[in-house]
């Protein structure tokens, strides 16, 4: 028996919105305007950092972006200079401070310092999350874990449990001399 058209319709707003950020590994000109231009090579050494496959033990893909795995993305949409970004969406059984607590034990332990959640209007890091900096290579980096995921669409499906981003971020240029590289960015 076919799907109803409904249903078709359903499936295929979901694989759309899962497959669509796959295109941004090589193609992250398309999103942005010439600030993205040839950033395919930094994208993919973003997307290779560690941190984004270190999630704690339990956590996994939401039942419903399974196969998704890591996403790159360039953002040109300021007058800042674009932001480059590989991240990756978990579903954990714990809480927000377990997810926490492996962070920023991983993190130590992977040279990142970690950073005041201060900008202006932020939410306390237990509920927003947390970000951590370091710099590699001359790449001013930013390492954020952030729990706010409703926006995602489709929301993602954890069941009782959490769902949390974590995503590693530079300038295009690698640069915080602008201060376009800082927490909740």
């Amino acid at each position: 028996m076919s799907p109803t058209l409904p249903a078709a319709r359903g499936r295929l707003a979901l694989a759309a919105a899962l497959l669509l950020p796959a295109g941004f590994l090589g193609g992250c000109s398309i999103a942005g305007g010439d600030g993205c231009h040839g950033t395919a090579d930094e994208l993919k050494r973003l997307a290779a950092e560690p941190l984004l496959d270190a999630a704690p033990d339990g956590a996994g893909a939401p039942a419903n972006y399974r196969g998704v795995g890591i996403t790159t993305g360039c953002d040109d949409d300021s007058s800042g200079k674009p932001w480059l970004h590989a991240d990756r969406l978990y579903g954990f059984p714990g809480t927000p401070g377990d997810v926490l607590a492996h962070y920023t034990r991983r993190a130590a332990a992977d040279g990142w310092r970690a950073e005041p959640n201060t900008a202006a209007g932020s939410p306390p890091a237990s509920t927003a999350g947390a970000c951590w900096t370091k710099t590699d290579k001359g790449r001013h980096l930013l390492l954020a874990v952030d729990f706010r995921t409703d926006a995602y669409a489709p929301r993602p499906q954890v069941g009782t449990g959490l769902a949390y981003e974590v995503s590693v971020g530079t300038t295009s240029d690698g640069s915080n001399d602008d201060g376009e590289a800082t927490c909740w960015h």
